[in-house]
């Protein structure tokens, strides 16, 4: 799958995608210290849509216009010439190429271990950036405590499900936003003790404070727009709003883009508005932390985690566009190939 052309501003289409078939690489092909490596998940991410733009100023590298689209993946390794991969092993990275089967230096990748017990696809969900980003927001910046109320944003997506269940381990009251009625259900069966359909709940500030009565203490902003100043207005003295991503803007004009209009409240209620790229927590002990944690909670059944799976690497491009739609329930991958071409 490759970029057909930038998409600075608007709406991507399919149009701006292009599918293409190709000879497929070898083990002959392999130079020193390379692997040939097959796809098996890609992960859809709403940050990549800065990628569409070919933005130079980012805090990750664009995509460029004719070229293969990458990402966050996982694979298999069918050959190679480095001594630190053999056949077989599974790895994943932020550099898997959206083709079936492509060459890389055998660098920058991270081995699952395959005696595990875990799905790969798990790697780019429950145990991958989306919950760590939870993590971050949640325990890291918001730094929540037992009694506070947060809301969340988003709360049925990738990000979202994970911040309740870890909010919800730390005592707080859980307040939740989704899109459907089905994935409000599925809020309240991750233990949050009130959310509500934000598309069909008529007024943002009202139906916020029907929810959370005593005011929010922690905003975990998926969105932006008009939910992050209906959320401002019901901020409490001291509040933390932990910004991790305003889909709601990433396919806005100058024209279309809402200008929010309570951030004067900032003042007043000695708010603390925290930005943050997950990347930057990596090398931090907080990463060690959360798959401690968070891994513990999965193998005690303390946690769940809904995947949105779809099927066939010419079918991702859609993915993405449904991504910014809403579309998906759950964290959105692409499985590269059914069982059956698999085994090809």
């Amino acid at each position: 799958v490759k970029l057909a052309r930038n998409v600075v501003s608007g709406a991507p289409t399919l149009a701006d995608f292009k599918i293409e078939s190709t000879s497929v690489p070898t083990k002959e092909s392999l130079q020193n210290d390379q692997i040939l490596v097959r796809t098996l998940y890609l992960s859809v991410d709403p940050y990549m849509r800065g990628r569409l733009s070919g933005a130079q100023d980012s805090y990750v590298e664009s995509f460029v216009a004719g070229k293969t689209l990458f990402g966050l993946g996982v694979g298999v390794i069918e050959a190679s010439t480095s001594p630190d991969y053999k056949e077989g092993d599974i790895i994943t990275g932020d550099t898997l190429k959206w083709e079936c089967k492509f060459i890389a230096n055998a660098r920058g990748f991270t081995k699952i271990p395959a005696s595990s017990g875990i799905s790969p696809a798990n790697y780019l969900g429950i145990l991958g950036m989306p919950s760590f980003t939870a993590y971050v927001g949640v325990v890291s910046l918001a730094k929540a405590k037992a009694g506070e109320t947060i809301l969340i944003s988003a709360a049925s997506g990738a990000v979202g499900q994970v911040a309740i269940q870890l909010a919800k381990a730390r005592g707080l009251c859980v307040i939740g936003a989704a899109g459907s009625d089905d994935k409000v259900e599925f809020v309240k069966s991750l233990g949050a003790d009130a959310a509500f359909n934000y598309k069909t709940c008529g007024d943002l500030t009202s139906a916020i404070k029907k929810a959370a009565p005593n005011g929010v203490d922690i905003y975990f902003d998926n969105v932006g727009g008009e939910f992050l100043d209906a959320a401002l207005a019901n901020m409490n003295s001291f509040g933390r709003i932990a910004e991790c991503g305003m889909i709601s803007q990433y396919n806005a004009t100058e024209e279309t883009a809402y200008r929010v209009k309570n951030l004067i409240r900032v003042v007043p209620k000695r708010l603390s508005i925290l930005g943050f790229i997950v990347s930057d927590y990596y090398a931090k002990p907080d990463y060690a932390n959360f798959i401690t944690e968070v891994s513990t909670m999965l193998k005690e059944g303390k946690i769940q985690y809904k995947l949105h799976e779809i099927v066939g690497l010419e079918n991702g491009p859609q993915g993405l566009l449904d991504l910014f739609e809403g579309k998906n329930f759950g964290k959105l991958v692409v499985k590269v190939a059914s069982d059956a071409q698999q085994r090809l």
